[in-house]
């Protein structure tokens, strides 16, 4: 599966990047949703996976701005706060999970309803 990643935390990212990689899929790192947006229309993901608190366009506005393109990949912020604010904001968001010891299994299961 082609998933981008963007976060602008590059530590965050690489932990992110190499569990995804691990599982073997393609994964391309961007560090915010400006670069995000270009490279999308350059070429597609499949998944895209953001951090909600980067500067430029946060990961909701990444997703929102998307969404108003027409752009309907799966999405998946992960935010340090409670996501619960975030999926009601954007209840159309295929998943928000919160950065903390369980994330990476979290995130994985998470890529796994995606996989065709």
């Amino acid at each position: 599966m082609k998933i981008l990643v963007v976060d602008d935390d590059p530590m965050a990212a690489e932990m992110i990047c190499a569990i995804l990689e691990d599982g073997g899929h393609q994964v391309r790192y961007l560090e915010n949703g400006v670069e995000a947006m270009e490279q999308l229309q350059a070429e597609p993901a499949e998944l895209i996976i953001s951090d909600m608190n980067m500067p430029l366009v946060s990961g909701l506005e990444l997703f929102q701005e998307l969404c108003a393109q027409g752009n309907n990949t799966p999405f998946v912020l992960l935010t340090g706060d409670d996501p619960s604010q975030y999926q009601a904001q954007a209840p159309q968001m295929n998943a928000c999970l919160m950065k903390d010891d369980n994330l990476f299994e979290r995130l994985l299961e998470t890529v796994e309803q995606f996989e065709s």
